[in-house]
C-alpha cells in the first residue's frame, strides 16, 4: 500500500508509504493521493488534512521508474504524465479543508512541490527542500506556478534555476513555512495547529480558503466584489449565526 489513511478525531492523515524509496512519487502513489483527497473533500466530519511521509523523508520527488518512463515516452505520453501530477497540485488547492504538509527529512523536486502546494507547511528544523531538476537538464515546470505564487519573482527564479538545497529556516524566513520545530517538539507543534482547526468553524475556514485562491486572478475591484459575495453568504451559515448570537449574549 503506497498510501495509508487514518483519521484522528476530525483530522485526516495521508501518509506516503514508500519509505524504502524515500516516498518517491510514482503513478500508483499519485493516483492514491488524488483518490484520498477526493474522498476527504466529501467528508463533512474532516476539518483538516495532513500529508506526511513514512520513515525519514517526506518525499524525494519522482522515482527511478518515473524517470525511465520520461526518457522513453513520446511528447504526448509525457504531457499526460505531467498533467497527472499537476492535477494533484490543483486538487490540494481545490479541496475544501486546509491541507498541511508535515515535513521531516527531504522534500525534493516534485516532493518539494507537493509540500509547497499544501496550504501550510510544518517542518522539522533539519528538513531539506529544493528543486534539483536543472542538474539533470530537466525543468521544474509543474511547480513553477506554485513557487511563483509563494515567492517574489527574483527569489522564485533563483530557487528554480540554481538547484540549490534550502533549509527549513531558509523557507521559514521567506514566509513559505508556517512553523518549524526540533524533532522532539515536532509532533506537538503539528498537533497544536491541527487542534486549532478542529476547534474552528469548518464553514468559515473552508470559505476563506476558497476565497483566497479564487481572487488570485481577479482585479482588485473584482476581488472586493467577490469578497462581498462570500461575506454575505457566510452571514447566512449556521456557524456564523451561532457565533454572532454567542457574541451578543456576552
Amino acid at each position: 500500500m503506497t498510501l495509508t489513511t487514518t483519521t484522528e478525531s476530525s483530522i485526516r492523515i495521508l501518509e506516503l508509504n514508500r519509505p524504502e524509496k524515500r516516498n518517491a512519487l510514482n503513478d500508483e502513489l499519485i493516483a492514491a493521493l488524488k483518490a484520498a483527497l477526493h474522498e476527504t473533500d466529501g467528508d463533512e466530519s474532516v476539518k483538516c488534512i495532513v500529508i506526511r511521509g513514512a520513515g525519514k523523508d517526506f518525499c524525494s520527488g519522482a522515482d527511478l521508474s518515473a524517470l525511465q518512463k520520461i526518457a522513453t515516452a513520446s511528447l504526448e505520453e509525457n504531457l499526460e504524465d505531467a498533467r497527472s501530477l499537476g492535477e494533484l497540485y490543483k486538487l490540494i488547492r481545490n479541496v475544501r479543508q486546509p491541507v498541511i504538509a508535515a515535513v521531516k527529512g527531504r522534500a525534493l523536486a516534485g516532493g518539494c512541490g507537493l509540500a509547497i502546494a499544501c496550504d501550510l507547511i510544518v517542518a522539522e528544523t533539519n528538513a531539506k527542500f529544493g528543486f534539483p531538476e536543472v542538474k539533470i537538464g530537466f525543468v521544474p515546470a509543474m511547480v513553477a506556478a506554485i513557487v511563483r505564487r509563494n515567492m517574489s519573482e527574483r527569489r522564485a527564479f533563483a530557487t528554480l534555476t540554481l538547484g540549490e538545497e534550502m533549509t527549513a529556516a531558509d523557507l521559514y524566513n521567506a514566509g513559505i513555512i508556517h512553523a518549524i520545530a526540533d524533532e522532539s517538539d515536532f509532533e506537538a507543534t503539528l498537533a497544536a495547529i491541527t487542534d486549532r482547526y478542529a476547534q474552528l468553524s469548518a464553514s468559515a475556514v473552508q470559505m476563506t480558503k476558497r476565497l483566497l485562491y479564487d481572487i488570485d486572478a481577479l482585479t482588485f475591484d473584482a476581488a472586493i466584489e467577490h469578497g462581498a459575495q462570500v461575506n454575505a453568504t457566510a452571514r447566512m451559515t449556521e456557524d456564523c449565526q451561532r457565533g454572532v448570537a454567542r457574541f451578543l449574549e456576552k
